[in-house]
């Protein structure tokens, strides 16, 4: 985490950097410590190929910076930067032209480069009218969706007029966008990256003339976005006036900030946060990034020779510990709840992240709001620390729920719901789980094998855009030929038969009866199936399960709503499990102390009784979740009438079975019940 090629330098008196500008003047300011030269080139418009240059003043602090006079909204520009003499690996060079890191709009080409130019924006006018954040007081709150935006409405059997869009997403005459999410239920949407990112590869096998040569990527495209470019710009392919057509110019106007403003007023006006997925722990590998010409060494973490360290995988680690680096992270946060009203944020890779940049991004953005939401992906490729981020007060990622609930591989590591023991967890720490994945329990500050202070922290999950769907896991579990089966039919693959969907219920029962916050992935309700679609990319898995598939924007990804009806019971069970939720705040924000749990002779059986005092519910709950795939247990209730809500079958808080005495809890199933609290 700490490797570098040379001390860092000390610290910059913070300036506002970027472009400062009114209708009277622009103030220009780049850091850029060891350039001899700087200069600033504004155009009238993307195509010109030559602007107007202005030298630039470099000060003490390693800023260059220039003032004009007039008004310069609407213009371009981008700065030339000429190296320091040494040569030692830790200085980037390049001809063409920087764009800004503090860009709030970028104009592009489609291509692997990109060839940004910096927008000069206007204040906004964007009318918000009583729009405010919604984030709620206590996360355990919050029902999130993860999702990719443009997957919302792209395909073509969900009839939007703008498919893939902001603008389609808000629509109301379709199947997908902001329609689903309403008709679902869920209060929080997590977008996948929707910061300006490079979302072409180098073309595959097709020399570059750069020493770049593509031979993992069939598809040339990062559709998910996780190679952010510019921290303050919005993606441009998702406006309305825009293309995905290679090589064609992007973002001519500034159509996609006001129209992602919109989509955060309208999930706004529907009572549902927006989170976005944020990636400051490296930047896009392939463009011509801004803080890789600027300054290497600072804002890098290199090892001896001056190379880029990737702990993420991704081909470089930004040093995060360097001042304006961290500024410039806190500075992004800010500016995405001012302008945007952003209610939340997911840190993608946040252990890259060093622990004072995250306390200072943590108290910057509660100062704006108090109940921001902040979430950390609490790991890279060598580190691992939910408990660290739980210590500051940021929940993260539940990865052990994950495992324990069904596995980490379909072949030989499945978990509960498929009557099994992913390797390492316990009858206990199934029951830990439940309460929230602590690290001490309620007997004497026991010490457990969990992750985080309080249940507040634990984002419960089973499913993610990272590897198989839900779905994809258990059919691969159930029947292991999957996997590499060529499926000419997506009915055939998507359609769960009785097996296969008791298991996907009662993992969704397990998820929606666990405290803590719950997120579930775009299309978990109905089973969906990544099958890789047909392209004109010559991909030989096509018709086969894709486990990633962040490189293909097309059918592989997107959703079609129409496949609802293939596993329509399951699809009205997570909408069941979702009502219920949000009206019983004993399953989301009990204290430990008032859930206990039965003795069973049967490890995979569990049950457990919550009382709802502790979190003002009017009822308290017996749960019962059978894991054993073999074996009915029979659950005797204690005295008096129990509403059945949750049954192997379906979910609901209305119009309940009443019910007393014995119970029956089939093999892999379960049951939630309710009593009003005398």
């Amino acid at each position: 985490m700490q490797r570098t090629v040379a001390t860092m330098a000390a610290k910059p008196k913070y300036q506002k950097l970027g472009c400062t500008a009114s209708s009277d003047e622009a103030v220009f300011r780049f850091f850029c410590p060891r350039a001899r030269r700087v200069t600033l080139e504004i155009f009238e418009k993307y195509e010109d190929p030559v602007g107007d240059v202005y030298v630039m003043k470099k000060n003490d602090d390693g800023i260059w910076s220039v003032t004009l006079k007039g008004n310069y909204f609407g213009k371009l520009y981008g700065y030339h930067i000429l190296p320091p003499l040494e040569d030692d690996n830790t200085f980037m060079v390049t001809d063409e032209l920087i764009a800004d890191p503090y860009s709030r709009h970028v104009v592009t080409k489609n291509h692997f480069k990109q060839f940004a130019k910096t927008y000069i924006v206007k204040p906004s006018q964007f009318d918000w009218g009583n729009d405010t954040f919604v984030a709620p007081a206590d996360p355990r709150d919050l029902i999130i969706y993860e999702a990719h935006l443009k997957d919302l409405t792209a395909h073509s059997n969900n009839e939007a007029k703008s498919p893939g869009t902001y603008k389609g997403f808000i629509e109301e005459k379709q199947s997908g966008g902001l329609q689903h999410i309403k008709n679902l239920g869920v209060n929080a949407v997590e977008f996948l990256p929707l910061q300006k990112f490079a979302a072409f590869e180098p073309p595959y096998l097709t020399a570059t003339g750069e020493h770049l040569l593509n031979t993992w990527n069939y598809y040339g495209r990062n559709h998910w976005g996780y190679m952010t470019s510019y921290f303050f710009a919005p993606e441009t392919i998702y406006a309305s006036d825009s293309t995905t057509k290679r090589n064609q110019i992007v973002g001519k106007e500034t159509t996609a900030c006001n129209e992602l403003k919109q989509v955060v007023k309208s999930l706004h006006s529907a009572g549902i946060s927006v989170i976005m997925d944020v990636v400051y722990n490296h930047v896009a590998n392939y463009d011509i990034n801004p803080l890789k010409y600027a300054d290497k060494k600072y804002y890098f973490r290199l090892d001896e020779e001056g190379n880029f360290i990737s702990d993420s995988g991704c081909g470089n680690d930004l040093k995060t510990e360097s001042p304006l680096a961290r500024q410039l992270i806190i500075d992004s946060i800010c500016y995405w709840m001012t302008e945007y009203h952003i209610d939340g944020f997911r840190f993608d890779l946040a252990l890259l992240l060093d622990w004072e940049t995250m306390e200072a991004v943590r108290d910057a953005a509660r100062k704006i709001n108090p109940n921001v939401i902040l979430i950390a992906e609490p790991w890279h490729l060598n580190g691992y620390d939910p408990a660290g981020f739980s210590q500051r007060d940021i929940a993260a990622w539940n990865d052990k729920f994950r495992n324990g609930i069904k596995g980490s591989n379909p072949h030989s590591s499945t978990g509960f719901i498929f009557g099994n023991w992913h390797p390492g967890v316990s009858r206990e720490d199934l029951e830990n789980y439940i309460k929230g994945t602590l690290l001490h329990g309620n007997e004497n500050d026991a010490k457990t094998n969990g992750s985080f202070w309080k249940s507040n922290h634990s984002v419960n999950y089973l499913e993610s855009h990272d590897n198989l769907t839900l779905g994809d896991f258990i059919r691969i579990a159930q029947k292991p030929e999957r996997e590499d089966k060529k499926f000419s039919s997506k009915e055939e693959a998507t359609t769960l038969d009785d097996e296969a969907l008791h298991y996907a219920k009662l993992a969704a029962l397990f998820l929606f009866a666990t405290q803590g916050i719950t997120m579930i992935h775009e299309g978990q309700e109905w089973a969906r199936s990544k099958i890789i679609a047909v392209s004109p990319i010559n991909d030989p898995r096509t018709g086969s399960i894709d486990h990633n598939s962040y490189d293909k924007d097309n059918a592989t990804n997107y959703l079609d709503f129409g496949e609802i009806k293939w596993n329509q019971s399951l699809f009205d069970y997570y909408k069941g499990l979702i009502a219920l939720r949000h009206t019983s705040p004993a399953l989301r924000r009990s204290d430990q102390n008032n859930i206990s749990f039965y003795d069973t002779d049967d490890p995979l059986y569990l049950t457990y009784h919550i009382n709802g005092a502790s979190s003002s519910d009017q009822y308290d709950y017996i749960i019962s979740l059978n894991g054993n795939k073999f074996q009915e247990h029979s659950l005797h209730l204690p005295e008096g009438y129990w509403e059945l809500t949750v049954s192997s079958e379906t979910a609901s808080h209305k119009s309940l079975t009443k019910l007393s005495g014995e119970v029956i809890i089939p093999p892999t199933s379960g049951v939630i019940l309710r009593k009003l609290r005398n």
